[in-house]
Formats: C-alpha cells, structure tokens, sequence
C-alpha cells in the first residue's frame, strides 16, 4: 500500500470512527431512569462498531509514523499498544454490559447495575487514552505528519484524560460530572475523544491530496 492510500484509508477509519461515537454518546441522554433494552444494545451496536475502525485507525496510523521517521517506530508501537489496549477494554465492558441487559427480564441501566465496567471504560480507559494521546501527540512532533495543532491537541486532550483517572474515588452515580462512571469521565470523554479524531482525520485525509 502507498502513502496516499494509507493515509486515506486511515483517515476513513478515523473519520467513521467519530461518526459512530457522535451518534452513541447522545443515546445515554435519552431516558431520565432505566433505558429500554433496544436503547441500550443501540447505542452498544454503534459503539462496538466504531471500535472496529478505531482499530484500523491506530493501525495505520502506526504504519504512516514508521513510514515518514524509522526512527519513530517505538514510539509507533507505544500508540499502537495503548491504543489496541484501549479498543479490548471497552469491547469488554460492552460485552458485559450488553449481556446483562439481554438476559435481564426488566430495563437495567447497565452503567450502573453493571459493577466493575464504568472502571473498565472509566479510569482504565482515561489512563489509555492519554497514552495514545500522548504518544501520538509526541510522534506528530517528531514526524510532522500532520499540522502542529493536531500534536498541541493531543497532548491537551491527553492532560485532561490523566485528570479524570482519580474519578474511581468519587462513587459511581452517572449524574455526577467527575464519578467513576460520571458523564465527564465517560460520556464528555467520548464525545470530546470522538471531535478530536475526526478533525485529525481530515488533516490526515487532506495530507493525502496534497501529496
């Protein structure tokens, strides 16, 4: 594969990564108290989805890094790793969360019914993402793959994930801002996580025209 259709091809998955986050997040608001189980497996279905492409994203994004600087590559395999930690992780709270709602005979809230999983994909997930973020954010420096303001932003983003890693402290009511499983530390997070690699995605798929 060459370099332009790497980067388009990963840009894509980038880019299709964001749209199922910016279409899952807004499902967690919709009911006040327990959601019905098409809601919940919805929102589920996007969500798993878009990890896929998550993870042919990190994927090419790891090759293009070892592509433009050789001497990159460790820090490649660092993003890629955490990035792949990141994508089995929640898979693994999806999966629980969405077993438990199917084989439960009553609307659940499997945010919190669910014990164990807003970890999983709450502070777990933060110290994840701020690795790849920061490892990403290093490698763009180092690289220039992409504009200056894509390595800036990644390492914003990646400062603000390590500050939700405390949230496990802070019980688990979904209500709250900074809660183990708090529409800050999970929901924002996502939202935010998903804006970020969309406009990444299109540097990177514009990167490609002009090459």
């Amino acid at each position: 594969m060459n370099d332009i259709v790497a980067r388009r091809f990963t840009a894509i998955a980038g880019i299709a990564f964001s749209a199922a986050l910016i279409v899952e997040v807004p499902l967690y608001f919709v009911y006040s108290d327990e959601p019905p189980q098409s809601n919940v497996l919805t929102r589920l279905l996007f969500g798993i989805l878009g990890l896929g492409f998550l993870l042919v994203f990190v994927s090419g994004l790891r090759d293009l890094i070892k592509k433009v600087n050789p001497e990159c590559e460790w820090i490649a395999n660092l993003l890629s790793t955490a990035g792949l930690a990141y994508v089995a992780v929640t898979l693994v709270s999806s999966g629980l969360e969405a077993g438990a709602v199917i084989a439960s005979d009553k609307p659940i809230d499997p945010t919190i019914t669910v014990t164990g999983t807003y970890i999983l994909y709450g502070t777990i997930g933060r110290m994840l993402l701020a690795m790849f973020l920061g490892a990403t954010a290093y490698a763009i420096a180092r690289t220039r793959l992409l504009p200056s303001w894509t390595s800036k932003g990644s390492y914003v983003l990646a400062g603000i994930n390590l500050a939700f890693i405390p949230s496990l402290f802070f019980g688990n009511t979904p209500a709250h801002f900074y809660a183990a499983n708090g529409w800050g530390t999970t929901a924002m997070m996502g939202a935010i996580l998903s804006y970020w690699l969309l406009a990444v995605s299109i540097a990177l798929l514009r990167s490609a025209r002009t090459r």
